[in-house]
């Protein structure tokens, strides 16, 4: 019996025993098996905190003048800039970031999940920062065409996207491909007693 209570976890430790309760199937010899991890809490989870992270970095680069552009930039349609520009406007904005994370991190796994390394993440936070930076921004009225941006917007928003985007796919390349094995000094977690 496990004498530590599980909160939350994104692994599945359901077993495969026919309906046992456990205790019979240790006796007669069965070993514990892992479990799998869950790959839509896994993603909900890591886009929430890709979210939180990276959005709230967003906010510091507007509040350092590093961009022009208010964290709120993805809540610019549905909400005054006025308001974007305030305290609770932030708040909004880390929080539209998020969803646009968590979503984003299910994509990436639909679309890359098996792919293993740091690359594809890059690739796929370019992509973002093209469609929202040169199509859907400008479109929307967001924002201004790339030309009239100005550089350093453009190359911190470029950074903070490309982190962003490293961080999902490395992320999700490590638990979903046998990216620990790459690893230079491979740590064995022990099993749970």
């Amino acid at each position: 019996m496990n004498k530590h209570a599980k909160v939350w976890s994104t692994r599945d430790t359901r077993s495969n025993d026919g309906g046992n309760n456990g205790s019979n199937s240790r006796s007669h010899g069965s070993s514990d098996k892992e479990g799998h991890t869950n790959p839509l809490t896994f993603c909900l989870s890591l886009g929430f905190f890709a979210g939180l992270i990276w959005g709230t970095f967003r906010g510091v680069a507007y509040w350092l003048k590093f961009t022009k552009l208010t964290p709120g930039l993805l809540a610019d349609p549905f909400f005054q800039l006025s308001f974007l520009k305030t305290g609770w406007g932030y708040a909004v904005g880390i929080g539209v970031f998020i969803v646009f994370s968590m979503i984003s991190a299910l994509l990436y796994f639909a679309l890359f999940g098996r792919i293993r390394g740091p690359h594809m993440g890059v690739v796929y936070g370019f992509l973002w920062w093209v469609v929202i930076f040169g199509f859907v921004g400008p479109a929307l009225g967001m924002m201004d065409k790339l030309t009239m941006i100005g550089w350093n917007t453009l190359l911190t928003e470029l950074c903070i996207f490309l982190l962003w985007g490293i961080f999902i796919g490395y992320t999700i390349a490590f638990e979903f491909t046998d990216e620990a094995s790459r690893e230079p000094f491979a740590f064995k977690m022990p099993k749970p007693s």
